[in-house]
């Protein structure tokens, strides 16, 4: 199991990673930019989960805080020297310079929380005031954004209207359409795109994951671009969860019961909200694709029937999670929504 929380078996932390694949035109976007000297506070880094956008944001912030004045940076984002002072620091958490803000741990329980708390966010406010008179650029990564609840992210607004000087917030996040709109206004965005075939097969090799060539073609088309999803695909029972959900979505009379109940035990079970998001995920992209064809097909009712479950699925298990309420019970409600729909 990984070390760190919040990050996948097999994965390195964003912090630590010294490669990125895919990506180099907004590395060479932030690099100049900042060498220019008239780069933006704020930058929204967004796009698909799993493609690289917390690895970007660390070395970028690795970037600047290793050449502090923007006129004698390279022009380019250099790999990390793990040996250097800012990286050991930044790679270890111990960067007065920066500050990652996600999602954090419940002391009580041990689990990462479900969302980023004002809490958290006024560590911001606390860590500018505690650098404030270093001179050195600050940096606040929010990983992702997305998390924010409804308090928190009024704070970070509250602080993104009037940041301090040499401040850089680095934003993630995976649907830039559900934050507030407030804060997309206060930032500059820079989207990237899931990864190719060869940058991807150059990222599982970056992770020392070898396999066929009729595996690997397999997983890059299941994983879409994602490095997070192969690795849920690979470590995590992501292709048994695809292939039981189809089998239930399809199975008629007591098999279809028996494989429901089947695939609910697997997704309820202890410590399982990374393959019961897995789950979700898949969920609520079949039923936007039954969605969609409907309304192509012209059956508008229908693809609002599936519309408006989908959109329903997250609200589901946040209840779930807050309330502790019983797993099993909320999937088997789940399947036999769809299954009707």
């Amino acid at each position: 199991m990984s070390e760190t929380p919040g990050v996948l078996d097999g994965a390195i932390a964003p912090q630590e990673n010294t490669r990125l694949f895919g990506h180099e035109e907004a590395e060479l976007f932030l690099a100049q930019s900042y060498r220019s000297g008239k780069g933006h506070h704020a930058i929204l880094i967004e796009g698909p989960e799993g493609i690289g956008k917390a690895t970007l944001a660390f070395r970028f912030a690795n970037h600047v805080l290793s050449h502090p004045e923007p006129s004698e940076a390279p022009e380019r984002l250099p790999d990390p020297d793990m040996g250097s002072v800012v990286s050991r620091q930044i790679s270890s958490g111990a960067s007065h310079n920066l500050l990652h803000l996600t999602r954090p741990v419940d002391e009580k329980t041990g689990k990462v929380k479900s969302a980023i708390t004002v809490d958290e966010v006024r560590r911001a406010g606390h860590f500018f005031s505690q650098t404030s008179g270093t001179g050195n650029w600050r940096i606040v990564i929010i990983d992702p954004a997305d998390d924010l609840n409804r308090n928190a992210a009024n704070a970070i607004l509250k602080i993104l209207e009037e940041p301090p000087k040499r401040a850089l917030f680095l934003v993630l996040s995976h649907a830039p359409g559900k934050l507030l709109p407030t804060i997309r206004s206060r930032c500059m965005p820079l989207r990237l795109t899931p990864l190719g075939n060869d940058d991807m097969e150059k990222a599982l090799q970056h992770l020392g994951l070898s396999m066929s060539a009729e595996k690997r073609d397999t997983l890059q088309e299941a994983s879409k671009g994602s490095v997070s999803q192969a690795l849920k695909l690979l470590n995590y029972g992501g292709s048994d969860i695809i292939d039981v959900f189809g089998e239930v979505m399809t199975a008629t009379g007591p098999s279809a019961r028996k494989q429901m109940h089947k695939l609910a035990d697997v997704l309820a079970q202890k410590d399982g909200d990374i393959v019961l998001g897995f789950f979700m995920e898949h969920a609520t992209e079949a039923l936007m694709e039954r969605a969609r064809a409907a309304a192509m097909a012209g059956d508008l009712s229908t693809a609002e029937r599936h519309a408006r479950l989908s959109s329903s699925l997250t609200e589901r298990i946040t209840i779930a999670q807050a309330y502790n309420l019983d797993k099993k019970q909320m999937v088997l409600s789940i399947l036999e929504d769809m299954r009707s729909a």
